[in-house]
């Protein structure tokens, strides 16, 4: 054998989508405390994989990218967000929480990602930041 790293470069971008997509479901999605999700690659700024029925555009997406510049920054004036103001209430290195009345949103990034959940007013925010805290953490011990 010993050639896992061979196929995983001959598997196609779709293939490895519909695996990101499922590992979203799995590990987000089904908590119920997730409403929507994705995964997107820093150093392209580029969508990975996202929930059903999330769409993301690319000015978001590097808006996302770019919380992590700048925390102050990013603390200081929140992110617009699905035509929302959501206020800072964390911003470092690491992660950004910001929240909109009962809304919220949680980035956490690895070394090559950002996993990115959101709540409604129908959800525990800490289920949502555990569940993509412990999927960030999953990313980090494949060093991505």
């Amino acid at each position: 054998m010993g050639q896992g790293s061979h196929l995983e470069n001959q598997i196609p971008d779709k293939v490895k989508m519909n695996q990101l997509q499922n590992l979203l479901h799995d590990a987000l999605i089904s908590t119920e405390h997730v409403e929507h999700c994705c995964i997107i690659r820093r150093k392209d700024v580029s969508l990975r994989a996202s929930s059903v029925g999330f769409t993301m555009y690319q000015d978001q997406i590097q808006m996302f990218v770019d919380s992590f510049k700048n925390p102050p920054q990013t603390r200081e004036d929140g992110l617009y967000f699905e035509d929302r103001h959501y206020k800072c209430v964390r911003a470092d290195k690491n992660a950004v929480y910001a929240k909109c009345g009962k809304r919220g949103l949680v980035i956490v990034r690895t070394g090559s990602l950002l996993i990115v959940g959101t709540y409604n007013d129908n959800m525990y925010p800490s289920v949502c930041v555990e569940a993509v805290e412990k999927l960030a953490d999953y990313f980090k011990e494949k060093g991505k």
